[in-house]
C-alpha cells in the first residue's frame, strides 16, 4: 500500500501526495473553464471555479490517495448547454490531460532553470522531475478511451457507436483490470520517462 511510504521515505510520500493533489485539482479546474467557455455556467454554479482541492477531490478521494495512491476528481457539467455539444465535449475533455501535458513542461522547463542551483530538500531538482514524471502519466492515463476517462469522451464524439459504453459496466471492469496488472504502470511510467529523456 502507498501509505506504507509514509514511514518509508516521508519526504517522497509528501511529495507525491502534494503534486497529485495540486495536478488533479488544476486538471479539474481546466475542464470547468472550459466548460464555461462552450456556454455552460454548472460549475461556476457549484462552486467549482476554485484552486480548492477538497470541492475537486473530496476528502475520500485525498485519503483514498493518502492510503493506496489512487485518487479521482470531479467536475460537474451539463454537456446540453455546451454551444455545439460535439465540439463543446471534446474541448472540455482534451482541456483536464492538456493542462497536465503543459504542467509537465512547465517542470521540465524549472528543472532545466534549476539544474545549477542548490535548493531546499523538498522543493529539489527531483521533486520537479517527480511532478513532470506524474502529469506526464497522468496526461497519458486520462486519454485512454476507457469511460469514466477523458480519453472516451473525446473517442466517443468521433465515434458515436462508443457511447452506449458509458452506460455500462466496461469502463470500471476496464480500470480494474488495470490497476490489478503491473506491467500496465510500469509501461506508463516508462512512457513518460521516455518523454522526459527527450524534450530535457
Amino acid at each position: 500500500m502507498f501509505i506504507e511510504t509514509l514511514i518509508v521515505s516521508p519526504i517522497v510520500f509528501l511529495r507525491v501526495v502534494i503534486i497529485v493533489i495540486i495536478s488533479i485539482s488544476l486538471h479539474e479546474l481546466a475542464h470547468g473553464l472550459v466548460a464555461l467557455s462552450q456556454g455552460d455556467d454548472t460549475p461556476r454554479k457549484q462552486g467549482h471555479i476554485t484552486l480548492n482541492p477538497l470541492v475537486h477531490m473530496g476528502w475520500e478521494s485525498i485519503i483514498f490517495l493518502c492510503v493506496a495512491g489512487i485518487t479521482w476528481g470531479k467536475m460537474p457539467i451539463n454537456a446540453s448547454n455546451f454551444r455545439s455539444q460535439r465540439i463543446g465535449n471534446i474541448l472540455v475533455s482534451v482541456a483536464g490531460s492538456l493542462c497536465n501535458l503543459g504542467l509537465a513542461f512547465i517542470c521540465i522547463a524549472l528543472l532545466k532553470l534549476l539544474a545549477n542551483y542548490t535548493y531546499a530538500e523538498f522543493l529539489s531538482f527531483q521533486f520537479f522531475y517527480m511532478a513532470a514524471h506524474i502529469n506526464l502519466m497522468l496526461f497519458l492515463f486520462n486519454l485512454l478511451p476507457i469511460p469514466p476517462l477523458d480519453g472516451f469522451y473525446i473517442f466517443s464524439e468521433i465515434f458515436p457507436s462508443l457511447k452506449p459504453l458509458q452506460y455500462t459496466y466496461f469502463g470500471l471492469f476496464a480500470l480494474m483490470m488495470l490497476f490489478l496488472i503491473p506491467e500496465f504502470g510500469d509501461g506508463l511510467s516508462a512512457i513518460a520517462v521516455l518523454i522526459l529523456q527527450t524534450v530535457s
